[in-house]
Formats: structure tokens, sequence, C-alpha cells
């Protein structure tokens, strides 16, 4: 029984040899963030410019970090108990507030933006505190670390809310700073010096599915934008083409991610001695690129499918060619970290998506496109024949 639980009534009941499940609760409060996903990818869309992608990069940030934070705390607590579940469902609320003022964060609503972000950091982490029994002092400790670094960059993020302009930002970018930087640290505070990396142990299954559950929100928000811009358009040939060679981009990116290295990452993470300096390396700060990839290939996808012909211009070359590739430098050292070695095949991705860049503005964006779209098949077919041939090769010694 819950209250029978000696790492708290509140917490995860933790069973030998059986992994903790992504509940119902957890399932659904990542609703929310397909549309959080949705609005920074429209937002990119029509703020490409350096300013704009500095300031959606900020908010992709932000928005990864409250719902990662989420997946570490509900890794300990028991969302199945009412109390975690209603946590879940305010956190929801938050979610919905941040994700509606991420438009316009930069304007009229960026103090909605700074107050939303502010209270489900604090707030979130202030239950568990709450919920973690006296006599785990270890778990105690981290979480008053946790809230004291927490509560310093909620300060930035409501001065920036009340400020205006380059104000705001650098503002946010202090806030953002703390938040990113703090983990590295250890959430280093005065007298209770730094976390122990024991005191971070994680349920490894569950952090990888939490994790790949958020790669299908990034991929499920493409397909449904591409499928969505589709049924507006006239079908032309070009324009089916498009569509088609966006969908094989996404099911390339699911394959290069899924079929070996989501499995990979999850073994790995549930067998290691130190599951939560693994879970920090590779899920919580090396999963961002995989997502930030997703996104801008998806702003690529709805430039390509409403203008297929004719030059490429600069918008479309960097979101074509750049998410493929933010998404391959993720997943080559998302890989390098539950493996050890760099996957040859992203590696050779890589270079030729940079190849690719030097004859982009001569390629009208319908056959770019399609060239990235074959270069993410060849890398998603390469690593399954080597990692197959060298499976193979174990089992005949």
């Amino acid at each position: 029984m819950a209250a029978d639980n000696p790492r708290g009534a509140m917490f995860r009941v933790i069973v030998p040899n059986q992994p903790s499940r992504v509940t119902n609760a957890e399932l659904f409060f990542d609703l929310v963030f397909v549309f959080a996903v949705t609005q920074i990818s429209h937002t990119l869309l029509h703020h490409f410019t350096p300013l704009g992608a500095v300031e959606v990069t900020l908010l992709f940030l932000a928005v990864w970090w409250v719902w990662v934070y989420t997946a570490w705390v509900t890794n300990w607590l028991n969302p199945e108990l009412t109390p975690v579940r209603i946590l879940i469902f305010l956190m929801m609320l938050g979610g919905l507030v941040l994700s509606t003022t991420i438009p316009a964060a930069f304007d009229g609503r960026g103090l909605w933006f700074a107050i939303a972000y502010a209270a489900m950091q604090v707030g979130r982490t202030a239950f568990w505190l709450f919920a973690t029994p006296h006599h785990r002092t270890a778990v105690r400790h981290n979480a008053i670390r946790i809230l004291v670094w927490l509560c310093g960059s909620a300060i930035f993020w409501i001065l920036g809310g009340l400020a205006h302009g380059e104000e705001r930002l650098w503002f946010w970018i202090v806030a953002l700073a703390i938040e990113y930087v703090s983990p590295a640290v250890r959430f280093w505070v005065p007298k209770l010096g730094f976390s122990s990396v024991e005191a971070w142990a994680v349920e490894g299954g569950h952090m990888a599915e939490r994790c790949a559950g958020f790669i299908i929100i990034a991929l499920g928000e493409a397909v449904v934008v591409n499928g969505a811009t589709f049924a507006e358009l006239d079908w032309t040939a070009d324009n089916i083409l498009a569509f088609v060679a966006a969908l094989v981009g996404s099911i390339a990116m699911w394959w290069v991610y899924f079929h070996k290295g989501a499995e990979a990452g999850s073994e790995r993470i549930s067998k290691s001695a130190e599951s939560g300096r693994l879970a920090r390396l590779a899920y919580t700060y090396l999963h961002m690129p995989i997502v930030a990839g997703i996104i801008l290939t998806a702003v690529s996808d709805e430039l390509v499918l409403k203008h297929p012909s004719g030059h490429s211009d600069v918008r479309t070359i960097v979101s074509t060619i750049g998410g493929p590739m933010v998404f391959l430098v993720g997943t080559i050292l998302f890989k390098h970290s539950i493996r050890g070695f760099l996957q040859l095949s992203h590696g050779i991705g890589i270079i030729l998506l940079l190849a690719l860049w030097w004859f982009a503005a001569d390629l009208s964006p319908l056959w770019l496109s399609v060239a990235t779209s074959v270069i993410m098949i060849v890398v998603a077919v390469w690593e399954s024949v080597s990692l197959g041939s060298k499976r193979q090769e174990a089992e005949e010694r």
C-alpha cells in the first residue's frame, strides 16, 4: 500500500525487475505540449528572422525545461494517487496558459508567460518537497536546492515579463541560464552544498519512455500540421510530392530514433548504476536538439507545401536542411551517450546535409525537401543494416 511505502506515501512503489509504467495522467498532461509545440513552430514560421530565432529558441528551451522537470518529478511521485493527479491537472492549466501566450510572449502577454512558467516550476517543486517524508533527508535537501534555484530564476522571469523589448529578452536569458546551469553545478546552495549523484537515481525505463513520448509529440505535431496544410491546398503534382516527401521525412526521423536508439537507451539506463547522471545527460540535455530539429523540420514542411516551386529562399534552406541536421546532431550524441561510440551513418548524414547546403539555392523547395528526405532514409537504412550485422556477428561468436 502507498501508506506503507518507505519512500513516502505519495512516491511510486518500486518493484524489482518491474519497470514503472507511464500513467494515463502523464499522457493526458502531455497533450498540452502538443499545443505548445504547435505554437512554437508557428511562431518561428511567422518570425523567421535572427531576432525571432533567438526569441523562439528561448521559448522552446523554457517549454522543454518545464516539461522535463515535470517528467523527473513524476518519475518519483505516483500519478495514480489523487494529490499527485491534482498537481498534474494544475500543471496542465499552467501549461495551457503558457502555450497560449507563446506567440505574444515578447509582446503584450509576456507577464502572463512569465507568471505561468514560474508558477509551474516553483509550485511543482514545492509540492515535491511537501510530499517527501522527513526521514528521506537527501531527497528533501535536493528539493530544497532546486526550489532555491527556481525561486531565483523566477525573479528574472517576472522582471522580464514586466520589462519591454530587449530588456525582456535579457532578463529571460538570465533566468534560463540560471535554470540550465543549475543541474551542471549539482544545485549547489550554501550550507547544503552539492547534491550527490546517488540521490538522483531514477526509474530508467520510465524516464526513457517519457522522453520518447515527447519525440512522438513533436513528430505527431509535424504530421498533423502537414495534413492540415495539405488539406487547404489545391492538389497539384508538386503539392502531392511535397506532402509525401514531408511524411517520408517524418517516418525516417521516427526510424532513426525509435528503431534502435530508443530501445537501447531504455535498456542502458535501466541497468545503469548511475541512472541519474545518464538521465541528466542523455534525456534532459541531449534530447533538446532532437526535438528542436523536428520542430524546425515542421516549419520547413509547411513552407515547402505552400511554395514548392521557384528558388529556395533563406528561410526554406535553413529550415529544410537545418532541421534534419540538428536532429542528427542530437541523435548521434544521444546514442553515443548510451552506446559509447559515434554512429557512422549519422555522421555521413550530417556531411551530406552540409554538402547539400552548397547547392540549395539552385534547387526548388520541393526538390530540396526530397533531397533531405532521401538523406534521412539513407541514414535510417544504413544504421539498421550495420547494427543488424553487428548483432549477427555477436550471435555467431
